[in-house]
C-alpha cells in the first residue's frame, strides 16, 4: 500500500470552452449525459486506491462545490475524503492562483498536514481510465523524485504538448514546452514499432505528476517565483538533477480544452466500442446518484448511436449519433443528430407548463430538427425550431447561443423561440 494523496487541479476561466463554462467552472461541465469532468480523475483515483482527494478550484466553482458535497462521501472507517481547497487569501500570498504549480504551493498549509509519501498531481479536465498504482509502483521500482505520465503523439500534436526525451532506462534527460515544428526532430524518443509506423515518435506530457513529498517541497522552495509544472518546475527538476522517470500510456487520452473536443469526444461516446468505455466493470466512473426514473419513449422514436440519460421523456422521431442528458424533454417529430443535449435540472409540473410565462417548456419542442450543435442545461426551444451547425459557419456570439468551430452552443437557460431557424 503506497501512502499517496492526490491533488486535482479545477483549471483557470474555461474560456475556450466558453459558454459551457460561463456559469461553471471547466471540471464542473457535464458529460456524457450523467457525469460531470471532475468525476474522471476522481473516478480514476477511487478505482486505482486512492481515496484522499484535494479539488483546487478558483472561477465559478459553486456548482462543483455542490457536486462534490451531493456524490463523495466516503465512510469513516475508509478514512477517503475528497476536499474542496479555494482559492484564498493568506498572510503569506495575496494573489489568486497564478498557474498550476502556484496553486498546488498556495494550498500546502493544508494538505502537508496528512500522512504521505507521494502526492499525485491530475487536470479535471481530462477524459481518460488509468490505473494510477501501476504509475506509482513504476515511480518506486526506477527510484524517481518525479514522474510524468506520457504518451506517445506525432508531430501534429507535439507542437501542443510538453515533449520530453525519454532514454532506454525510462529517465527523462530533457523536457521542452510546446517545441516549434523546426525543433522537433532533436525530440524523437525510442518507441514501439506500432508507433514508429503511425508516426507518434514524440513523448507528451499528459500533464499528470508524481513527486516524492520531499522533492516537492524542496523544489517549491529552490523555486519561488514558479507558476507552472510545464514550463518551470519540471525543467527545474531535470536540470537540478532529480531523478525524472517517464511513465508511458497507451490507452485513450483526450484534453477537454475546447468546444470542438468536447463536442468530439461525446458523440465517440456513442461508437459500437468506444475508446473511452463507460460500461467497464473494473474502472467505473462515479456520480451523483439522482433516484430518477428510467428514460421513457413515445411514438416509435428511432434510435441509432445514442446514449440516453435516466430520468427522459422523448417523443421524437429520430435520435442519431447524441448524447442525451438527464431530465431530457424532446417533442414528437422532432430530430435529433449530431448533437448533445444536456437535460435539465428539474422537472417541470404540467401545471407548470401551462402557467409557464415563457409560454416554452423546459427542454426541446415539436417538429423540430437540431443538428452539430450542444444545448446546455435548462434550454427552452420551441416548437418547429431548425438549428443546423455546419464547418462552413463562421464563429459568432449571439445573446442566447454562440457557434464555435461549426458548433451551435445554445447557452444554459436560454430560450429558443418558435420557428427560429440557426443554420
Amino acid at each position: 500500500m503506497y501512502k499517496m494523496i492526490s491533488i486535482i487541479l479545477g483549471g483557470g476561466a474555461g474560456s475556450r470552452l466558453f459558454p459551457l463554462t460561463d456559469q461553471r467552472s471547466k471540471p464542473a461541465v457535464p458529460i456524457a449525459g450523467k457525469y460531470r469532468l471532475i468525476d474522471i480523475p476522481i473516478s480514476n483515483c477511487i478505482n486505482s486506491g486512492v481515496k484522499r482527494m484535494f479539488v483546487l478550484t478558483q472561477y465559478n466553482s459553486a456548482s462543483l462545490n455542490a457536486h462534490i458535497k451531493n456524490t463523495y462521501n466516503f465512510d469513516y472507517f475508509s478514512r477517503g475524503f475528497v476536499d474542496i481547497l479555494a482559492a484564498e487569501q493568506t498572510p503569506g500570498s495575496k494573489d489568486w492562483f497564478q498557474g498550476t504549480a502556484d496553486a498546488v504551493r498556495q494550498s500546502r498549509i493544508h494538505y502537508e498536514r496528512h500522512e504521505f509519501d507521494y502526492v499525485l498531481i491530475l487536470s479535471g479536465d481530462q477524459l481518460y481510465q488509468m490505473d494510477f498504482e501501476a504509475m506509482v509502483r513504476s515511480h518506486v521500482e526506477k527510484g524517481a523524485d518525479v514522474s510524468i505520465a506520457c504518451l506517445p503523439v506525432d508531430a501534429r500534436d507535439a507542437t501542443g504538448f510538453g515533449i520530453m526525451k525519454v532514454d532506454a532506462a525510462g529517465m527523462i534527460p530533457s523536457f521542452i514546452e510546446k517545441p516549434k515544428t523546426d525543433q522537433l526532430p532533436a525530440w524523437v524518443s525510442e518507441v514501439s514499432a506500432a508507433n514508429k509506423r503511425r508516426g507518434k515518435m514524440y513523448m507528451a506530457s499528459m500533464g499528470i505528476y508524481i513527486f516524492n513529498r520531499k522533492a516537492l517541497a524542496d523544489l517549491f522552495e529552490s523555486n519561488m517565483d514558479a507558476v507552472d509544472f510545464g514550463k518551470e518546475i519540471i525543467p527545474s527538476a531535470i536540470h537540478s538533477g532529480y531523478k525524472v522517470a517517464a511513465y508511458q500510456y497507451e490507452g485513450y487520452w483526450t484534453d477537454i480544452g475546447t468546444i470542438r473536443s468536447f463536442f468530439e469526444a461525446n458523440l465517440e461516446l456513442t461508437d459500437h466500442i468506444p475508446s473511452f468505455d463507460l460500461f467497464d466493470q473494473q474502472r467505473r466512473i462515479y456520480t451523483r446518484s439522482r433516484n430518477l426514473p428510467p428514460a421513457k419513449f413515445y411514438g416509435g422514436t428511432q434510435l441509432n448511436r445514442a446514449l440516453i440519460a435516466e430520468g427522459s421523456i422523448i417523443h421524437a422521431r429520430l435520435i442519431d449519433t447524441a448524447v442525451i442528458g438527464i431530465r431530457s424533454r424532446i417533442g414528437e417529430n422532432t430530430v435529433i443528430k449530431n448533437t448533445i443535449v444536456m437535460g435539465n435540472d428539474k422537472y417541470q409540473t404540467l401545471q407548470e407548463m401551462m402557467d409557464d410565462e415563457f409560454d416554452i417548456p423546459l427542454g426541446v419542442g415539436h417538429y423540430c430538427h437540431i443538428e452539430q450543435a450542444i444545448l446546455d442545461k435548462d434550454c427552452r426551444i420551441g416548437n418547429n425550431v431548425v438549428i443546423k451547425g455546419s464547418d462552413q459557419m463562421p464563429d459568432v456570439d449571439m445573446p442566447e447561443y454562440v457557434v464555435r468551430d461549426g458548433i451551435v452552443v445554445v447557452k444554459k437557460g436560454a430560450i429558443i423561440p418558435e420557428g427560429t431557424r440557426i443554420m
